[in-house]
């Protein structure tokens, strides 16, 4: 058996990682052979619930979970980390304008960068679930500088999730057939969802997505806001925010981030944007195709890009953009 490494999920009392904890704790993440100390953070009010949390993951008898600790305070949670996952954030209230939300989400980003700074391992990857995630994963970059920011990445994988089933639904294939999907830019309605380069498996041969598809309409209206508004639409039915796909990309992002991605096969997440080949003005956490090796990613470079493309990654772009800008005025008086 291996050391145990240690592992933080933040809104530890939330839906989302109700969903997560299970699947971190029973090694479909960081493998059957590695055992785990579990640390769930929330805010006090929810320390109560965090309790029930507690008792069942105990009650699920884990052979790898070594221990589990829940609390409130960062410097208990932030300690010697070697994965952060922070799914906690202040949700949008009705009424609420974005803006609001930026503010009170870089409160908490900023703090919880302080901590990473100076509790976590310098080595310490961290993924950022809660919205906006990519802004919100750039606020803890920057107030963590002795972690270095390829370290940061937010959670774009739901998305890369969601063009690909939608892609498998429409040819009849599972979602597994399709590969090289790509989302640019913001986890928000302006993210583009780009098929160009993605394959395909059909009758055991790998076609691009616009080849077998023969719908260049659908792929170019229907289907991008479909992915971009899915989030809205799981919202209206269930009344309540996608958790099941989300805990289910959440392990995805990180399986890949632990172990790489598969020869041939590229995957899409937030990362720091600096020195890509795509035209992306650099300091922004922008969601690329990556590979990942020796848990390292690399954009994946020289893919062409055409006009329609262009205008899309731009427009996304300038939402981070303008983002940031908001959120570094707030980060300076926080």
């Amino acid at each position: 058996m291996s050391e145990p490494i240690r592992v933080l999920v933040t809104g530890a009392a939330g839906q989302i990682a109700y969903s997560l904890l299970y699947s971190i704790g029973n090694g479909s993440v960081f493998g059957k052979d590695q055992p785990i100390i579990l640390v769930l953070l929330d805010i006090t009010p929810m320390m109560g619930v965090l309790d029930g949390v507690l008792m069942e993951l105990q009650d699920c008898a884990l052979p790898l979970l070594k221990d589990v600790i829940a609390t409130d305070k960062e410097e208990v949670a932030f300690k010697d980390l070697d994965v952060a996952i922070l799914v906690g954030s202040m949700p949008r209230r009705e009424g609420m304008e974005r803006k609001d939300l930026l503010k009170a989400n870089v409160k908490i980003f900023k703090s919880q960068g302080a901590a990473l700074d100076k509790y976590a391992k310098k080595s310490v990857k961290v993924i950022v679930v809660g919205n906006p995630a990519n802004t919100n994963c750039l606020t803890a970059s920057k107030s963590a500088p002795s972690i270095p920011k390829e370290n940061f990445s937010c959670l774009t994988r739901l998305d890369h999730n969601r063009a690909k089933a939608q892609i498998a639904l429409k040819l009849g294939v599972t979602a597994n057939d399709v590969k090289n999907v790509i989302i640019w830019g913001n986890h928000s309605s302006t993210q583009y969802p780009d098929v160009n380069h993605a394959k395909v498996k059909l009758q055991g041969k790998e076609v691009g997505v616009y080849e077998a598809l023969k719908d260049d309409s659908w792929l170019k209206g229907e289907f991008v806001t479909t992915v971009q508004q899915r989030g809205a639409a799981v919202i209206k039915a269930r009344k309540l925010s996608s958790a099941m796909s989300a805990a289910k990309a959440i392990c995805d992002h990180v399986r890949d981030i632990w172990f790489g991605t598969p020869e041939g096969e590229f995957v899409s997440m937030g990362v720091i944007s600096d020195g890509n080949s795509y035209g992306v003005p650099d300091d922004l956490l922008y969601s690329f195709p990556v590979v990942i090796k020796n848990k390292t990613w690399k954009f994946v470079e020289g893919l062409p890009i055409n006009d329609f493309s262009r205008e899309k990654m731009d427009l996304t772009a300038k939402e981070l953009t303008e983002e940031k800008e908001s959120a570094f005025e707030f980060l300076s008086s926080a």
